[in-house]
């Protein structure tokens, strides 16, 4: 179910061509981040996952943060086709 909504949004080509772009790397993270979920819902006590988890959900905050500055079309683009939420401002 999660990798098909993911496979969509990134072709093979792209794939190869801009594997560092931010966008290519904002989304491995977020295939990441679903595939530990999915894992810590079954297995909630499993503790190095959960500190796996939040170092990925920081990198990708960061790298999120970093788009946002330099291109926010981009990043609206990207927000809304892998269904990410919006950060709560402090």
């Amino acid at each position: 179910m999660v990798k098909n909504s993911l496979i969509s949004v990134i072709t093979q080509e792209e794939k190869e061509k801009n594997s560092g772009s931010v966008e290519f790397q904002v989304f491995n993270f977020t295939s990441k981040i679903r595939k530990l979920t999915l894992h810590l819902e079954l297995h909630k006590r499993d503790f190095l996952s959960q500190r796996g988890l939040r170092i990925i959900l920081g990198k990708r905050q960061r790298l999120l943060t970093y788009l946002s500055k330099k291109n926010k079309v981009r990043y609206k683009k990207l927000m809304n086709q892998l269904y990410i939420r919006e950060p709560k401002n402090r």
